[in-house]
């Protein structure tokens, strides 16, 4: 494991403050919303952005996601997501 793996499964994500989950009921997706703009999430990418609360590091996340979804690559495909939302400054 890299120093970057291991930096990374450390980290605790959390909204930015100035990001807000919520849920559009109209058109049943959540949304990322930001100043000024809104990230329509797909998929079970709200479910994920939920679980980032600063309590639970990654490792966590993805243990909990493939509890509740054993048969998704959750473990491949959620740091890449996180490291997604992190690099465009929705996660801290």
């Amino acid at each position: 494991m890299t120093t970057y793996d291991v930096e990374r499964s450390v980290w605790r994500p959390v909204l930015a403050r100035s990001v807000r989950l919520r849920h559009d009921r109209v058109r049943d997706v959540d949304l990322l919303v930001l100043p000024e703009r809104v990230v329509v999430l797909r998929g079970a990418a709200g479910s994920i952005v939920a679980l980032c609360d600063g309590e639970r590091d990654v490792v966590a996340i993805v243990g909990e996601l493939a509890r509740r979804h054993p048969d998704a690559p959750v473990a491949a495909k959620v740091p890449v997501f996180l490291e997604r939302l992190r690099a465009e400054g929705w996660l801290r």
